[in-house]
């Protein structure tokens, strides 16, 4: 994954570019969210491109895959999906939603903290927090795994990887559409901290803003 201002396209990859759903025109409420996502300002070490969105969740779907990556090594990754569904969904209470899926490999310290799954939660919630982002219905799971290796590949150390899916509806605050910018700093936020970078300040100005693309994708 090449760095944001570089790799952020048109188009992912194998996308239709069609700007309509069952005949109609992109909502305006979706379209502006999309665009926000293009002002958040994120850390250099956040690597973003968008990718194709899954299909059948919402009339209107747009994802975006990011990696953690530091001296060439990735440290973490995950993928954010922003939902929109115009007629309003019963679970989410509200017409948009963010999905993500977050994985990191632990060290083996970190690993065998029993407090472990609630304290990645807490970084999720808190990330949200801690810019001030209203939301409400989140939910999802955090799943711990270890790998072993045997014969062969012995001499390999044991590994644990951290796995967070969840879920929130952001609050809408300005003409009907949420702060998605904020959110998704909000989200990188979470993945550095999963990767196990330090906090940066609010005078670091060491940020890449997400070029422009063209139209959403819509599903």
């Amino acid at each position: 994954m090449a760095p944001a201002q570089e790799q952020f396209s048109d188009r992912p990859d194998g996308a239709d570019g069609n700007d309509s759903a069952e005949g109609g025109s992109v909502p305006p409420a979706f379209r502006s969210a999309v665009e926000a996502l293009h002002s958040a300002r994120l850390r250099p070490e956040l690597e973003v491109e968008p990718t194709r969105p899954p299909q059948r969740l919402a009339p209107y779907a747009y994802a975006l895959e990011a990696a953690v990556v530091q001296r060439e090594e990735d440290l973490a990754d995950g993928r954010l999906v922003l939902l929109h569904d115009p007629a309003g969904h019963e679970t989410w209470h509200g017409t948009f939603r963010l999905v993500t899926l977050v994985r990191a490999e632990l060290e083996p310290e970190m690993a065998s903290d029993p407090l472990l799954p609630e304290v990645c939660w807490s970084w999720l919630t808190g990330a949200l927090e801690a810019r001030g982002l209203p939301y409400g219905e989140a939910g999802g799971t955090v799943t711990r795994a270890g790998s072993h290796y045997f014969g062969a590949l012995g001499a390999r150390r044991p590994a644990t990887q951290i796995e967070i899916r969840a879920s929130w509806t952001p609050h809408e605050v300005r003409g009907g559409v949420p702060d998605t910018a904020a959110h998704l700093m909000a989200w990188g936020d979470l993945l550095c901290q999963i990767a196990g970078l330090p906090p940066s300040g609010p005078s670091d100005a060491a940020v890449v803003t997400l070029p422009q693309r063209r139209d959403p994708q819509v599903r």
